[in-house]
């Protein structure tokens, strides 16, 4: 006994380890041991594969209005909120100079043309032995008269940038200024027109991901604010050409609302959500939950018993959560983790 207690008390730290190091490996063992496998039984029924892809909310009728000259507001017609009908005066600029040098340009071409005409006039008998003085005099009336005419152009077109008129039927979401007497610059938005009859949600799709959309393709749309809905959609379009600004080749792809009137919809630009595009179907087929089915080299395998042994299969379509199991299998068949 004294000797043991000698040892004891000698070496007392490296028996406190081993002890500590025994019950934690016993601790692991055990758990491992008695610890309940998860299982599930093998499911029949239908099954679709599915991608989901973000997206938002956008207009076809969504026009950024701004005036093509810079001058000052004379006139606003409208407010933010209001509906509008197509062709309606939303804003104006002070046209004096603007009218004043159109008409100008009018009297100038007057003037030409009568030139023109005078020196046609006195040359008109000389087709075949037009001197070279004749010719400059009539080139130098006939030209003065195109220029003439173009500056109308251009002065009429100036007067015409003056004003914005609603393009279409839809609701006025943005005046920079709803009063008058202030001045804007040429190309700043002015007045923004949406109509929501015409509202969609637009989706980018990569290289891949395009491949597998078609027009006329169901999707289930689920927006960020209306998380407990689903709206019914398909598609209606998908761009030929990648979307300009983004990175690599990126696709745009537009899904109609279905069953849906927009213009009472408390839908909005710029809305966020996902769409889930069905893209394949099948009815009465076996599957399981997506994490029930392994890989190896060997291929995916799927446990059958509470020991591992493996049954390889093979897959089919596969969902968000299922995913179709082929083989020698049976509905009901129990499956384990």
């Amino acid at each position: 006994m004294p000797r043991l207690k000698n040892f004891v008390k000698k070496h007392w730290k490296k028996i406190l380890v081993f002890l500590v190091v025994t019950a934690f490996i016993s601790w692991i063992f055990w758990g491992r041991k008695n610890k309940n496998i998860e299982s599930t039984q093998i499911r029949k029924g239908n099954l679709q594969e599915e991608m989901i892809l973000s997206g938002e909310i956008d207009a076809v009728n969504h026009a950024k209005l701004s005036f093509e000259t810079s001058g000052k507001i004379v006139f606003v017609g409208v407010k933010e909120g209001d509906k509008v009908n197509k062709g309606k005066l939303l804003s104006k600029l002070d046209t004096t100079i603007l009218n004043s040098s159109y008409q100008i340009a009018l009297s100038n071409l007057r003037l030409y043309e009568a030139t023109a005409q005078n020196v046609l006039d006195q040359v008109k008998n000389n087709d075949n032995d037009e001197t070279f003085a004749q010719k400059d005099q009539r080139t130098t009336a006939e030209a003065n008269k195109d220029k003439a005419h173009e500056a109308v152009i251009q002065a009429k077109r100036n007067l015409d940038g003056a004003f914005l008129y609603a393009p279409f039927s839809g609701i006025v979401t943005y005046l920079a200024h709803p009063f008058p007497n202030v001045f804007t610059t040429a190309g700043a938005v002015e007045v923004e027109v949406i109509d929501p009859s015409t509202m969609y949600f637009k989706v980018l799709a990569d290289q891949i991901e395009v491949t597998k959309l078609n027009l006329g393709q169901r999707v289930e749309i689920v927006l960020d604010p209306f998380e407990e809905k689903t709206f019914e959609g398909k598609v209606s379009n998908i761009s030929f050409v990648p979307s300009i600004g983004e990175a690599g080749s990126t696709y745009s792809v537009k899904v109609d609302f279905k069953n849906i009137t927009l213009s009472d919809s408390k839908f909005k630009i710029a809305m966020t959500g996902d769409a889930k595009f069905i893209i394949s179907e099948k009815n009465d087929v076996l599957y399981l939950p997506l994490n029930y089915v392994k890989q190896d080299k060997q291929g995916k395998f799927i446990k059958i018993n509470k020991k591992g042994q493996r049954q390889y299969i093979e897959t089919g379509i596969e969902s968000e959560d299922y995913i179709e199991i082929k083989g020698d299998l049976k509905e009901g068949q129990l499956v384990f983790d």
